[in-house]
C-alpha cells in the first residue's frame, strides 16, 4: 500500500527544548493512524507541521509524494483545500448556523450554486446523523452535536486527507464512542487518510487501523491496534492502563 504521507528524520525544536526528536513516521493511503502519548509528547505539533502552521526545525515531510517543507504559503493554500481539520473544541463560527458553518469552505473555495450547497449539506448532516438540524446555532448544539458539525464541516471540501486533534475531549462515554464510529464510518464511506491524535485508547481501539505512540518527542511503538494492546513496551502499557508514564527503557518493543 502506498503511503499519503512521509515524515523521515522530523525534529521540532523551540531553543533548547526538542518537541519532535527525528521521528519517521509513514501514513497508508486510506487508513486511519492514531497518535497516542501522554501530554506535551508533540501530537499536535505533528498536525501543525502537516497543515503548514509550523515549520520544521529539520527533516522531511511528503504528502502525496510532494515535499512540502519549503512550500510557500499559497502552495500551503493550495494543498489544504484536500485537507479537512476537525478540532479539539469544534471551533464553529458563533455567528453562522449550522448550514452556514458546514458550507463555509466550499463558498469560500469553490464557485458552488446554492443548490449544490443545500444537497452537498444535507447529505453530510445525513452522515453525522443531524439531518434536519441546518437553520440550529451552535449555542444550541450539545458538545457532541458540534463535533458531528465540526467533522461534516471538514468534509464537505471532500479531503483525500483529514487530521483530528482529540475529537473526544470533554465527551461522555456513550458519546466518545459515537464520534469513534463516525470517524471509522467516514473512512469507510470516503475513503479518507486519517491522522487521530487522542489519549483516548476506547476511541482508538474502535476508531483506529495503527496506533503510533509518542513518548518524550521519540516514537517508541508502531503497530497494528491488536498488536498494540499486547505490547511489552512497558511506556505503552502503562499509557494504555491509566497508569503514569514512566521508565528509560522506551526503545523496547
Amino acid at each position: 500500500m502506498s503511503n499519503a504521507i512521509s515524515i523521515h528524520n522530523l525534529t521540532v525544536q523551540f531553543g533548547k527544548k526538542c518537541i519532535l526528536n527525528s521521528i519517521d513516521l509513514d501514513v497508508r493511503k486510506g487508513e486511519t493512524l492514531a497518535v497516542i502519548g501522554p501530554s506535551g509528547t508533540g501530537k499536535s505539533t505533528i498536525i501543525k507541521v502537516l497543515t503548514g502552521l509550523l515549520k520544521p526545525t529539520s527533516g522531511s515531510v511528503k504528502i502525496n509524494d510532494e515535499e512540502v517543507c519549503c512550500f510557500s504559503e499559497s502552495e500551503w493554500d493550495n494543498l489544504r483545500k484536500h485537507m479537512g481539520v476537525v478540532f479539539q473544541y469544534s471551533a464553529l463560527f458563533d455567528f453562522m448556523n449550522v448550514k452556514d458553518n458546514i458550507a463555509f469552505g466550499l463558498r469560500r473555495h469553490y464557485k458552488v450554486g446554492e443548490k449544490e450547497v443545500k444537497k452537498q449539506v444535507e447529505e453530510l448532516l445525513t452522515l453525522v446523523d443531524m439531518s434536519g438540524m441546518e437553520q440550529m446555532m451552535p449555542s444550541e448544539l450539545s458538545g457532541g452535536m458540534k463535533k458531528r458539525v465540526g467533522l461534516a464541516r471538514a468534509l464537505a471540501m471532500q479531503p483525500d486527507i483529514v487530521y483530528y486533534d482529540e475529537p473526544t475531549s470533554g465527551l461522555d462515554p456513550v458519546m466518545t464512542m459515537n464520534i469513534s464510529k463516525l470517524i471509522r464510518k467516514t473512512q469507510k464511506t470516503y475513503g479518507v487518510t486519517s491522522i487521530l491524535v487522542t489519549h483516548d485508547m476506547e476511541s482508538v481501539f474502535v476508531a483506529a487501523d495503527r496506533v503510533a505512540m509518542l513518548y518524550k518527542g521519540d516514537i517508541v511503538a508502531l503497530e497494528s491496534v491488536d498488536t498494540i494492546k499486547n505490547s511489552k513496551n512497558p511506556i505503552v502499557q502503562a499509557f494504555i492502563n491509566g497508569q503514569e508514564v514512566t521508565g528509560e527503557d522506551k526503545n523496547e518493543q
